[in-house]
C-alpha cells in the first residue's frame, strides 16, 4: 500500500457547524483538537508505506483513532463503529460527516504495520511534542517512576498442561505444512491425545497418574521431534518456530538418563528469564514479587510530577517479568534525553536504585532520589559494630584506616561475582587478632576484608544513605507516592495490567496507546480546570487520632 497524504488539517463546515451545536459544552476529542491541533501527519508514518500501490487510509487518523480508542477502552469494531457514527470523533479526525469510516480490520493492520515498521513509539512522541510546543510539558522539573505486573493474553497452564499444548501446536504447524509428511510419520495416539485442546480433556486426579501422563506426551514429544530431526525429513521442517518451541521447552521440562526420559525436578529446571511458559506467547515470563506471582510481563512507567503543569507520562518500557526495575534506570535517562526531556530530579523506589544508576544519574545532570538498599553487613544490623562507613578511605594512597587507627595491609583490584569491578581491602591479622574492639570488627579468624565498589559509586552510595534519614529528604520523597495512583488509573480506567495481545512488541505496543491516552486525558482535565482525584480514606482511617 503506498501513502497518500489526505490533508486533515482542516474541519469540513458542516462537521463544524453540527458539532458546535451537538456539543456546546464539547467532549475530550473535541477540546484535544481544538487546544493541540493535529496530533499527527501522514508523513510522520512514512516509513512504514511503500512509494507505489493501491493508496492507503491516512496513517494519522489511524493513529489518532487508535489512541481514542484505548481512551475509552474500545474494541477493533467499537472503535470503527465510532469514527463512523459519531460526530466528535469526525471532528477530531477532520472527517465530513458523510465519511462512512473504514472495516476494524485495518486497525489491526495498522498495528501490524507500525511495529514491522518500529514507528511505534511515534505515537506518544507526537502527543508530548504537541504538548512541549502548547507549554505544557518541558525539560527540567521532577520526575518519577513505577511498575506493575501485566498478564499475558492466553491462559496461564501448568506443566502437564504445557507439555500437551507445545507437542499439540507442533502437530499442527507440521499438519499445515508437511501434511503427505507427518500422514507417514504420525502414530495412531497421537491423533486421539492432540487433535483437541487439553482442557477438553478430563486430566488424572492422581499424582502419579499424572506423572504417568506427563512421562507419555514427554515420549510423544521426543518421537515428534526424532522424526522431524531424521536424515529423511525434510530440513526445513526444522525451522518451523512450532517445532522450534517443542524443542526448546523439552530440553527445559524433560531430561534423558540412560535413554529414560522423566520430568526435570524445580532445582534442575531453567532460570525464570529463559524458561519458556506457554507454546501460545512465546515471550511471556512468569514473575514474582512478594506475594504476587504472575504470568506476562513487567511495565515501568515514567511521569512529570511538578505542581504547576499536568502530569503526563513521557516514557513506557514493556519488559520481561523477571527483570529487575534497576535494569530500567538508565534506559529511562537516556530515553527522556534522547527526547530533551530529561528531567532534574527523578522520584523512584527502591528497585530502580543501585549505587551505579546513582553515579550515571549525576553524569546525566539528574538527582536520582530513592530508598537505598541498607548495608547488610551484621556489623551495621546489629548497630554496635564498625561498618564499613566507620573506616576512614584514603583513595589516592589506596590506603584504609579503622576505628581503632590500624591501616590496611592490602588494596587488590577484583571483579565480583556479578562481574562488577571491586577493590577487595584486607587488615593485617597481626593488628586485627589483639585489637580489644575485635568482636565489634570481625569474627573470621584472619583479618577484616572488606569490599568496596568503585570510588565514585561507594561515595554516591554513603551520600544517599546519609540523606535518606533526614526529614528534609522524607518530604522530597514523598513526591513520588503520586505515582501509585498512575497505576492505579491505567490499571482501572485503561486495562493496563492485562495484554490484549500475545508477544512482548505488540503489548509494548498496547501500552504506547494506554499511555498516550492517558495523556490525552490528563490534558482535558488540565484544560477543563478538572482537579486532581484525591486520596481515598476509609471511614476507619480517618478516624485515626493525631500522633
Amino acid at each position: 500500500m503506498s501513502l497518500r497524504s489526505t490533508g486533515s488539517d482542516h474541519i469540513p463546515a458542516a462537521t463544524l457547524a453540527v458539532t458546535r451545536a451537538a456539543f456546546p459544552k464539547g467532549s475530550m476529542a473535541i477540546r484535544i483538537r481544538d487546544e493541540l491541533g493535529v496530533l499527527f501527519r501522514d508523513e510522520d508514518f512514512a516509513e512504514g508505506f511503500s512509494a507505489q500501490g493501491r493508496p492507503a487510509l491516512s496513517p494519522a487518523r489511524l493513529a489518532l483513532v487508535s489512541i481514542l480508542q484505548f481512551g475509552e477502552g474500545l474494541s477493533d469494531r467499537q472503535a470503527a463503529e465510532a469514527v463512523r457514527a459519531r460526530i466528535d470523533w469526525k471532528y477530531a479526525l477532520g472527517l465530513e460527516l458523510t465519511d462512512p469510516g473504514f472495516d476494524y480490520s485495518v486497525l489491526s493492520e495498522f498495528r501490524d504495520r507500525l511495529i514491522a515498521g518500529s514507528l511505534e513509539q511515534r505515537l506518544l512522541d507526537a502527543v508530548l511534542e504537541r504538548a512541549m510546543t502548547a507549554g505544557l510539558l518541558r525539560a527540567g522539573g521532577r520526575q518519577r517512576t513505577d511498575s506493575t505486573h501485566v498478564l499475558m493474553a492466553v491462559r496461564t497452564m501448568n506443566r502437564l498442561e504445557q507439555a500437551h499444548e507445545t507437542v499439540r501446536a507442533a502437530l499442527n504447524a507440521l499438519a499445515a505444512a508437511a501434511p503427505d509428511w507427518l500422514r507417514s510419520q504420525a502414530e495412531a495416539g497421537w491423533f486421539d491425545r492432540y487433535a483437541a485442546r487439553i482442557e477438553d480433556y478430563r486430566l488424572p486426579k492422581n499424582k502419579n497418574e499424572r506423572i504417568q501422563l506427563g512421562h507419555e506426551i514427554g515420549a510423544d514429544g521426543r518421537d515428534v521431534l526424532g522424526a522431524v530431526y531424521s536424515e529423511t525429513a525434510p530440513r526445513w521442517l526444522r525451522d518451523i518456530p512450532a517445532v522450534q518451541t517443542l524443542r526448546h521447552v523439552w530440553i527445559q521440562q524433560y531430561v534423558t538418563i540412560d535413554d529414560h526420559l522423566r520430568w526435570r525436578t524445580p532445582d534442575e529446571m531453567p532460570a525464570g528469564t529463559h524458561r519458556q511458559i506457554s507454546p501460545y506467547d512465546l515471550d511471556a515470563r512468569t514473575g514474582i514479587k512478594r506475594d504476587t506471582h504472575w504470568d506476562g510481563y513487567k511495565v515501568h512507567l515514567s511521569e512529570t510530577c511538578d505542581t504547576d503543569s499536568p502530569h503526563l507520562i513521557t516514557h513506557v518500557i514493556t519488559a520481561p517479568s523477571p527483570g529487575n526495575d534497576y535494569e530500567a534506570t538508565d534506559q529511562v535517562h537516556e530515553a527522556l534525553a534522547s527526547r530533551a526531556l530529561t528531567p532534574a530530579v527523578h522520584l523512584a523506589d527502591k528497585g530502580y536504585m543501585s549505587a551505579h544508576n546513582l553515579v550515571r544519574a549525576e553524569w546525566q545532570g539528574i538527582e536520582l532520589i530513592g530508598p537505598m538498599m541498607p548495608d547488610n553487613a551484621w556489623q551495621t544490623a546489629e548497630g554496635n559494630g564498625f561498618a564499613v562507613s566507620n573506616f576512614t578511605i584514603n583513595w589516592d594512597d589506596r590506603l584504609m584506616t579503622c576505628p581503632q587507627g590500624a591501616t590496611s595491609r592490602a588494596w587488590t583490584k577484583d571483579i565480583d561475582r556479578g562481574g562488577t569491578p571491586v577493590t577487595r581491602v584486607r587488615f593485617s591479622t597481626r593488628d586485627c587478632k589483639p585489637c580489644p574492639s575485635r568482636e565489634l570488627c570481625t569474627r573470621g579468624a584472619k583479618g577484616r576484608q572488606i569490599t568496596l565498589r568503585h570510588r565514585d559509586e561507594h561515595e554516591a552510595l554513603q551520600r544517599a544513605r546519609q540523606a535518606q534519614s533526614t526529614d528534609e529528604w522524607q518530604q522530597r520523597y514523598a513526591q513520588r507516592a503520586g505515582v501509585e495512583g498512575t497505576i492505579a488509573q491505567g490499571v482501572k480506567g485503561f486495562g493496563l495490567r492485562r495484554s490484549r495481545y500475545r508477544g512482548i512488541t505488540k503489548t509494548h505496543l498496547q501500552h504506547l496507546l494506554i499511555a498516550a491516552a492517558m495523556n490525552l486525558t490528563r490534558l482535558d482535565a488540565w484544560l477543563t480546570g478538572t482537579p486532581l482525584a484525591p486520596t481515598r480514606i476509609s471511614h476507619l482511617a480517618a478516624l485515626r487520632p493525631a500522633a
